[in-house]
């Protein structure tokens, strides 16, 4: 028998995969299972009966694959585990019965605690223990909240730990505090501040010591100020307080020392502990047992820090000792190179005894060859061990681990309560290894787990997940369960052999030459038209991967015969010039037989319900599955195969999600079994892998991202603006994230007529006192009209000789507004190429509006430079901004004076620095300068003669030093070290992803890009800032709708914003209902506040809330929130015309016949491990009939409620609801806030825009009003979408400097063009917001224009093609009212590219 069969003793659980297979039959192993029909899930564990596993859909192939076991979660709770099975009852037989109560986050004390009550049931001749515990996610359930004040009511000992969710801890406290005077003692170990102070021990309690000097009440006044971790904390302050008892009076310093030795006990967390510490509570607090002496024996302490293994006789307290004893053990024999991985454990579980699932970790790496250091620490801070144990021993300073995985699922130094990532990263930093962090389940069963969408529970998601990311964790895969019985943890087997496998792939990354790697370039092709290989979000594709492939060569791999220029890499690639434009002859690498990819790929057989048989028509001859790509020594390019579904509407309306087809899978299985790649680098935002149906976070071995990234390292090139999207590659993909940058920006600046535009307005000004002034201003509104500013300015049709000089000056100064909001607009220009820093002038426009704001939160706080420089001339920058916004024409000027003197003096500061190379370099001559008082600071030449000279010199110099840092920020770049870092498997230092002008925190690049917290948001300052933009929204509609407030808004949530903005857009939903989120004693953001009426000034709004699928996998707690803000809101008891969450919630319960929380019902999304409403996939591939079709994908798709009431149950299907919210809906409503994306770059705003939607639902049929946000400056503007869709198309699509910026980027830039058409007409589908101008000049600057045609045609003519096709669909649809010349222009045009392609001369 296997030595390790002790450690698993019957708690295994096989889930997709075979159990225990060496990593190269993986593949293989499909043969065996080839009949089994669908993807099995197996249980090996004794848990309580269970219903017949089933898998997948019955939609014809369309829906999602679905794991069913049993009857899902209590309630829609998280865990249907009955506490009952916790309780032990003893037969008293004449003895002292005492009873305990316990509560804790885990369940690892589960087993110790009942053996311990069971040892002194059979053996203590003096006392009896009842005991019943509950874990604390259980307390959401109302009967078991009653249960458990029930029993509390009546226990002798309550005993509490880890209690670190607010809202549990405060049910905690409403059922504890009561009774505490009646309990003989209550036991709180490291928990919230306010389930602390419920301890007592006699005279002893942390509430009467939070009142003194003593060492506790220090601690318990600093607990939320202090940074450091809570636990950690209190366990230092364990440590020092025999030293300080002293100053206690004697009675008070024993109870102080029980409490010490009441913590040692539960710390130390064996069986026989557990019984010291009742057995010792009870003799000195239970008065029935006054005056028995039970001998306990002194804790059992174990070490802080150490070294276990499951075979070892001890705990190692030296690296030298164990490794003694490991090289001579005589049960396994390692190669000489074999690879070491690092295991982080928590010492609770080891000492408790449920340490068989870490014994399941350490047993499948030695059986794949690996060695193995697991290390654990006592509190929670594991950097410790990890710098005591994982280096060289004999002090070279080196590494001795390749990889570490932490099993523990915390972050590496904090625990629930709090972290701390700086001081993690600086270890990971110095150990530089990969880092994994691995999750056991916590919340809830294995089989709740198996039969969750969701996957993990959203509390872990938040504390094990999210955190650890921030450390730069990567790969949370659930390798352990829990049992339902037991509460023990037990081994999931085939997730070990994933999580072994992979981190032994990371570890070797390290140990094998560079020369021998093999590395799988993975390029996008999407939507799936054929001039679309090598899509990504920003960046030149084939260049960038041009400079990587050099830099290798440089570095020493092996990347064959390279062709001479960047441009042949494509027609390399792509197989021969025109191939390009036909992914049918597309260059193939590698055919696959049927025969071959069925013995390979495992989940094969699974695929056919959606797919038919192999090879199907997708990447397929009909007769092979044919892989596209091309190798370069041991370097494979390839292209993704696309979803499959994009061209067929009735997928796109039915199915929940997509799925890989048989070329997809054939794909990966190329890469991992043919090609044997060492990593995947998927190049660029984004590919369909991580968007595959399985669970959201913490899948299992049958969800397709799992299947299809196999064991092979995962690195990804993603924008650094984009850490929503990046995050779900990180969490589904197992994705190294790492970030580059997005192209310079520029101010979009004025063209043609709107030059012109501008110095009339100049001449008006020179001349406004004149006779000239009104032919002047004539000029102005005639020229206005012709660049088609009549829908956003109000001109009047009356001669302005008849209008008075302050007319004339108000509409001049809204010409003015709102010709100087399109030249400042920040655009990118161009694309971006891996490795390309920004030259010091491109970085300018950005550092103008990183200067733009103010920083209060910085440390120091700084001030933006609009808001120095209105001060220095005696002006309040936001009554500026409020002028401005009227068109005051003397606020307009001086506004755009303030924007012109920043830039000159940012201008100046950039150029003070710039070399003779245009990079920025260090002038020493003018630093020199300055010290001898020689030369001038830049800022102040620049503004030298001006009204803002005398600008604080004190608050310039404060932001101009940071401006420097952001300065060599900006042209910084470690894009493709980071990748080199990686290859060798060395640790990616993380970032933040976000807005680099909001955060600059997200530069240099090169970054595991990470998201953030999701429970500290919204911040204090998003909630200010959504507060402005409600006031506004709502001041604007009331003044387009006579002075009355709408009562319903349809908002949309997005994943990235909320990143970008620390929860502004989360926030604005709250504030538009009246609802303040507030922290909790931690300072996380999960309590609520309703504002009164009185404070608030008008009534609560009623909201319909849509979530991108983004937002519901990062921010489903925030959801929950959300759901709760607004059936608080519902049940304030206030009059209905002042409460219009409350009336329509009333009426809607009376219609429906629910209660009034369930008909409060507006949060939607997709359903779980679904994204987006399709509605973009079917405008993108022009596959749609009529709009109802896309109206009926948007209700289909997007009508999944969220229910805080039932927050286990995740997204349910609620369409009644969703129609009812949504018929009630006045404005749609989103939000822009970085100036990167915008309402055309990407199609999700089109496919999440409600507008029509409403219009088909009210029973009036009246079309919403409908609005965008744009907080992409310090001047937050509300606009309404027809005005932001004109806004756009004149800085972008329309705008010589964006387009020509793109086609300087050849052929990606042209996709890029036909792109932007494509989504503006995606906005003519859903909300009709489309000038017909916007197609008339989009034609004449693109088709009509022969020179520009041809331009377009030469270089890629297939995206020509689609934009030639767009311009007709869109007029074939009535969104353009062509003439018969353009489009007799147009259908030549279409035949003459059509002759291209195919060739024909």
């Amino acid at each position: 028998m296997d030595t390790y069969t002790r450690a698993f003793s019957g708690s295994n659980v096989v889930l997709g995969r075979l159990s225990r297979r060496p990593a190269s039959g993986r593949r293989q192993a499909a043969a065996s299972r080839r009949s089994q029909g669908t993807r099995q899930v197996t249980s090996m564990i004794a848990a309580g009966p269970r219903t017949p596993v089933t898998l997948g859909g019955s939609g014809g192939g369309d829906e999602p694959l679905k794991i069913s076991i049993g009857s899902g979660m209590m309630g829609g709770g998280f865990t249907n585990v009955d506490p009952e099975t916790r309780r032990i009852v003893p037969d008293a037989n004449g003895r002292t019965k005492i009873k305990v109560v316990y509560t804790v986050l885990e369940s690892q004390y589960q087993a110790s605690l009942a053996a311990a009550v069971k040892n002194i049931n059979a053996k203590n001749d003096k006392v009896c223990v009842e005991i019943v515990g509950y874990l604390l996610e259980e307390l959401r359930d109302a009967s078991n909240l009653e249960a458990f004040k029930r029993d509390v009511a009546s226990a002798n000992i309550f005993i509490g730990s880890l209690i670190f969710i607010e809202e549990l801890a405060d049910k905690i406290v409403e059922a504890v505090g009561p009774v505490r005077d009646q309990l003989d003692a209550c036991l709180i170990f490291p928990s919230m501040p306010a389930v602390m102070r419920l301890n007592k021990l006699g005279t002893f309690s942390m509430s009467q010591l939070g009142q003194g000097k003593s060492a506790i009440g220090e601690f318990m006044r600093n607990a939320r100020k202090n940074n450091e971790n809570f636990e950690e904390g209190l366990l230092k302050l364990v440590r020092t307080l025999p030293k300080v008892l002293k100053y206690l009076p004697s009675d008070k310093a024993q109870d102080a020392r029980n409490f010490v030795n009441s913590l040692q006990y539960w710390l130390g967390g064996n069986a026989e502990n557990l019984e010291n510490l009742i057995l010792t509570t009870a003799q000195a607090y239970v008065p029935a047992l006054k005056g028995v002496d039970f001998s306990a024996a002194e804790p059992q302490l174990f070490p802080d820090v150490g070294i276990w293994h499951p075979l070892a006789p001890c705990m190692y307290e030296d690296l030298k000792e164990y490794l003694n004893w490991y090289d001579t053990r005589k049960d396994r024999a390692f190669a000489k190179d074999a690879p070491v991985i690092g295991l982080v454990l928590q010492r609770s579980h080891l000492v408790t005894g449920d340490e068989g699932h870490y014994a399941g970790v350490v047993s499948e790496l030695e059986a794949r060859g690996a060695k193995v250091v697991p290390v654990f620490a006592g509190g929670l801070d594991f950097s410790s061990p990890v710098k005591k144990f994982f280096y060289d021993p004999l002090g070279s300073g080196k590494a001795f681990v390749n990889t570490v995985i932490s099993l523990t699922g915390f972050a590496l130094v904090g625990g629930p309560a709090r972290q701390d990532a700086p001081k993690a990263v600086e270890a990971l930093k110095q150990l530089n290894v990969p880092y994994l962090v691995s999750l056991p389940l916590v919340f809830q069963t294995t089989e709740e787990w198996l039969d969750s969408e969701l996957g993990v529970h959203p509390v872990q998601v938040a504390l094990q997940v999210a955190l650890p990311e921030l450390d730069g964790g990567m790969e949370p895969i659930v390798f352990a369960g829990r049992d339902s019985a037991t509460g023990k943890s037990h081994s999931l087997p085939d997730r070990i052999e994933a999580l072994c496998a992979r981190a032994i792939n990371w570890a070797k990354l390290s140990r094998k030459p560079k020369t021998d790697k093999k590395l799988a370039i993975t390029v996008f092709s999407f939507p799936p038209d054929k001039g679309n290989v090598g899509t990504a979000a920003y960046l030149n594709v084939f260049p960038s991967i041009w400079r990587v492939l050099q830099n290798l060569k440089a570095d020493g791999y092996d990347v064959g015969e390279l062709p001479e220029k960047e441009e042949d890499l494509i027609k390399c690639v792509l197989n021969q010039e025109e191939a390009r434009y036909n992914s049918a002859d597309m260059n193939i690498a590698y055919r696959m037989s049927v025969d071959e990819y069925q013995k390979l790929c495992p989940y094969a057989e699974a695929l056919e319900e959606n797919w038919g048989k192999p090879p199907g028509t997708l990447n397929s001859n009909g007769q092979e599955l044919l892989v596209y790509g091309k190798q370069f020594g041991n370097v494979f390019i390839g292209v993704q195969p696309t979803f499959g579904y994009e061209g067929d509407p009735m997928r796109l309306l039915f199915s929940k999600s997509a799925s890989p087809h048989h070329g997809f899978a054939a794909y990966y299985t190329y890469l991992e079994s043919v090609f044997k790649a060492d990593a995947v680098l998927h190049f660029g935002t984004h590919g369909s892998l991580e968007f595959m149906p399985g669970k959201q976070v913490g899948m299992s071995g049958v969800c397709y991202p799992d299947s299809l990234i196999g064991t092979i390292p995962n690195l990804y090139y993603y924008a650094a603006n984009n850490p929503s999207e990046a995050t779900i590659a990180k969490r589904r993909s197992y994705a190294n994230t790492i970030s580059y940058l997005t192209p310079p920006a520029e101010n979009a600046g004025l063209y043609k007529g709107l030059k012109e535009l501008k110095e009339l307005i100049s001449s008006y000004q020179s001349m406004r006192d004149t006779g000239r002034a009104p032919a002047v201003c004539a000029s102005i509104i005639e020229t206005a009209r012709l660049c088609n500013l009549d829908k956003d300015v109000d001109l009047p049709d009356e001669d302005p000789k008849e209008l008075t000089v302050d007319d004339r000056d108000l509409i001049v100064g809204n010409v003015y507004r709102k010709l100087m909001e399109i030249e400042s607009r920040l655009l990118p220009c161009g694309l971006h190429v891996v490795g390309c820093p920004p030259t010091a002038e491109e970085a300018m426009a950005t550092l103008v509006n990183i200067g733009e704001l103010d920083r209060p939160d910085n440390d120091p706080p700084i001030r933006g430079l609009p808001g120095i420089l209105a001060r220095s001339i005696g002006r309040d920058i936001e009554q500026i901004y409020t002028g401005n916004n009227k068109g005051v024409l003397a606020d307009v000027d001086l506004l755009q004076q303030i924007t012109e003197a920043s830039r000159e003096c940012v201008r100046e500061f950039v150029m003070e620095r710039t070399g003779a190379d245009g990079r920025v370099t260090s002038n020493m001559v003018a630093n020199l300068g300055r010290m001898f008082g020689l030369s001038q600071d830049p800022w102040i030449k620049a503004l030298k003669g001006t009204q803002f000279a005398n600008a604080d010199k004190q608050e310039m110099t404060g932001l101009f030093k940071y401006l420097e840092f952001c300065l060599q920020q900006i042209v910084q770049d470690n894009e493709l070290g980071a990748l080199r870092e990686a290859l060798e498997g060395k640790y990616v230092e993380p970032g933040p992803g976000g807005d680099p002008i909001r955060n600059p925190g997200v530069l240099p690049t090169g970054k595991n890009i990470h998201a953030l917290d999701p429970q500290s948001i919204p911040t204090t300052a998003a909630i200010k800032n959504a507060r402005l933009v409600v006031e506004r929204l709502l001041e604007r509609q009331a003044a387009e709708a006579g002075g009355k407030y709408p009562e319903s808004i349809a908002v949309v949530l997005w994943g990235t914003d909320n990143i970008k903005t620390y929860g502004e857009s989360l926030a604005q939903v709250c504030m538009m209902v009246g609802v303040k989120p507030v922290p909790d004693a931690l300072g996380r953001v999960n309590k609520l506040e309703v504002i009164p009426l009185e404070e608030l000034g008008r009534p609560r709004i009623d909201v319909v809330v849509n979530c991108s699928g983004v937002f519901r996998d990062l921010f489903v707690n925030q959801m929950n929130l959300l759901d709760r803000a607004i059936k608080l809101a519902a049940e304030q008891d206030e009059p209905l015309e002042m409460n219009f969450v409350r009336k329509h919630a009333l009426q809607q319960a009376e219609e429906m016949g629910m209660t009034l929380r369930e008909a409060a019902t507006r949060v939607f999304s997709n359903a779980s491990g679904s994204y987006s409403s399709n509605v973009n996939l079917a405008v993108e591939n022009s596959s749609w009939s009529d709009e109802s079709q896309l109206q009926e994908m948007y209700l289909s798709r997007k009508s999944f409620a969220f229910n805080s009431d039932r927050p286990g149950a995740g997204g349910e299907m609620n369409r009644d609801a969703f129609v009812a919210s949504m018929k009630t809906v006045e404005v749609t409503f989103q939000n822009l806030d970085s100036s990167e994306i915008s309402l055309t770059d990407v199609s999700h705003y089109f496919d999440s825009d409600p507008t029509k939607l409403v219009a088909g639902l009210r029973n009036d049929g009246k079309a919403p009003a409908a609005f965008i946000a744009d907080t992409t400056t310090a001047n937050a503007q509300v606009r309404t979408l027809g005005e932001t869709v004109r806004l756009d198309a004149r800085t972008k699509l329309l705008n010589p400097k964006w387009y020509e910026g793109m086609l300087s980027s050849g052929y990606e830039g042209v996709r890029e063009i036909q792109k932007r058409l494509t989504n503006t007409m995606g906005w003519s589908a859903t909300s009709g917001m489309v000038d017909n101008w916007v197609y008339d000049e989009a034609n004449s600057t693109f088709i009509e224009d022969p020179d520009m045609a041809q331009r377009l045609m030469d270089a890629n003519p297939n995206s020509f093609r689609k934009l030639v096709a767009t311009f007709l669909e869109a007029n074939g649809r009535g969104y353009w009212d062509a003439s018969p010349e353009q489009l007799d222009k147009l259908r030549q045009m279409y035949m003459d590219v059509e002759d291209k392609i195919e060739g024909v001369e």
